[in-house]
């Protein structure tokens, strides 16, 4: 049985190697500036066994459409930006909705609420498409992960925490567009988790929240903050 492993490519783009050897793809933008070079094309990345979707804007979903063709691995997504998929040719799309399980090869996924939006832009026109979302990942001999997407900090993570249990959460800490490091704090004390990987940080000068910040408002609990650079892999 192998070890879980987690290797960051930048933003919120997350390689998750699972115990079973199955592997997870969370919002794929393979050209984000942090992403190294060795990552940047869909097929360095296989095998992947799922990707996950939180949003429909580009700096989480740009990659979906080719790393799916390139791993045929499925894309896990609200059901309208499903349908937008769908529309550019992707085949293999499982959409969902907020509340909702479905097993992907033994995996299971919980779709949960984001505070966020989510759209695209085409031809200078903004699309609509379905708001945000975040995940519950439950797999064998797998500790059970939250990974929150673009978010606010909201009352009902404290219900996440109770009805999933999650061990590990994957929080933006930013700030500006999300969470920053004071209430990523907050949503990880809520969760009740004994570790957090922050993301959306450091991409862009407005996302000024920081791993250092977060560790300092986390200071007074027992939760690990497992800082990774971009491209490294703990596990």
């Amino acid at each position: 049985m192998q070890t879980l492993t987690i290797t960051w490519l930048g933003h919120a783009t997350f390689l998750i190697g699972l115990p079973t050897g199955q592997r997870i793809v969370t919002d794929p933008w393979l050209s984000n500036p942090k992403c190294p070079a060795v990552w940047t094309k869909p097929e360095a990345l296989k095998p992947v066994d799922v990707i996950l979707v939180s949003h429909g804007h580009g700096d989480h979903s740009t990659d979906a459409v080719p790393l799916s063709r390139a791993t045929g691995a499925p894309v896990v997504c609200l059901p309208e930006l499903g349908h937008y998929l769908g529309a550019k040719g992707l085949q293999h799309v499982r959409s969902m909705g907020i509340g909702g399980t479905i097993d992907v090869d033994g995996i299971r996924i919980t779709m949960t609420l984001a505070i966020h939006s989510g759209s695209v832009t085409e031809n200078g026109q903004v699309m609509y498409l379905g708001g945000a979302a975040g995940f519950v990942i439950r797999a064998p001999q797998t500790p059970t992960m939250y990974f929150a997407g673009d978010t606010a900090l909201f009352g009902d993570m404290k219900l996440i925490g109770e009805l999933y249990k999650p061990d590990i959460a994957f929080l933006p800490i930013g700030d500006h567009y999300t969470m920053g490091p004071d209430t990523a704090a907050r949503a990880a004390e809520w969760l009740g988790v004994r570790q957090v990987v922050p993301m959306h940080w450091g991409t862009f000068p407005v996302l000024t929240g920081t791993p250092q910040a977060f560790r300092a408002e986390l200071a007074r609990t027992n939760i690990e903050v497992l800082e990774l650079s971009p491209g490294q892999t703990a596990g």
